[in-house]
């Protein structure tokens, strides 16, 4: 349970009504980006305070949103570090806010996540070294309903090697949405590809992050408070 406001320093947690931006973003636009020309250029330590000698970001939220799930994989690795990707400014804003804002009511914890705004559909390989990531998250992203518009779509053939390339051997790729055309999308593309296969139901439900996939995202719980559907389908780099 986040803390929302410390008595002693009158630190409280951004809200999210001075952080409002639509929810869709078209990732193809030319936005105005600072990128790092390779993964080594990148200030890690402005990032991670407490960042120790050989450690590296593993674990990737596309598409964070408002940095409910982040914050849940903060909570539940502690040595490992994650960083949440968010196209969009002032909720990517709101992501960094919170973070700072959890440091101060928390000493000593999350120093392990941060977030950048980016354009994860461009600029992934800028970032993250060949198999450096072990697990990455694409919970409830942009469906793009019109058909003009699935190359929008966040999972498709020319990204998976991509994410195949960032991801290490036995790396996961953890997907969940609320439309089912989506989900049936992303689950042809992934198996299509050649270095990518399902999980079996077994698997995915001994995992301890599934359940958390259904409700730590702000998106998550908004389907759960209006009795929506969840489908979920998780995928390992061979």
């Amino acid at each position: 349970m986040e803390m929302l406001q410390d008595p002693e320093s009158g630190i409280s947690l951004p809200q999210k009504r001075y952080y409002r931006q639509r929810a869709h973003s078209n990732p193809i636009a030319d936005h105005c980006f600072d990128y790092p020309a390779h993964p080594d250029d990148v200030n890690w330590q402005e990032l991670y305070p407490n960042l120790t000698e050989g450690q590296c970001v593993e674990f990737a939220d596309i598409g964070c949103g408002y940095g409910g799930f982040l914050v849940t994989l903060g909570d539940m690795f502690p040595d490992r570090l994650a960083i949440g990707l968010e196209i969009r400014v002032k909720v990517s804003d709101y992501v960094m806010d919170r973070i700072k804002a959890l440091r101060i009511l928390h000493p000593g914890k999350y120093n392990n996540i941060a977030c950048l705004r980016t354009n994860a559909m461009k600029y992934l390989p800028n970032y993250f070294r060949k198999a450096q990531l072990d697990k990455m998250f694409f919970l409830y992203p942009d469906p793009h309903f019109k058909r003009a518009k699935h190359k929008w779509r966040i999972i498709n053939q020319a990204l998976l090697s991509e994410y195949a390339y960032v991801l290490r051997k036995e790396g996961l790729v953890y997907t969940m949405t609320d439309v089912e055309d989506l989900h049936k999308w992303i689950v042809q593309h992934m198996l299509q590809h050649p270095l990518f296969e399902r999980l079996t139901n077994e698997e995915e439900i001994s995992d301890p992050i599934t359940s958390k996939l259904y409700q730590s995202s702000e998106e998550g719980a908004k389907v759960v408070r209006n009795k929506g559907a969840h489908f979920l389908a998780i995928f390992r780099r061979l």
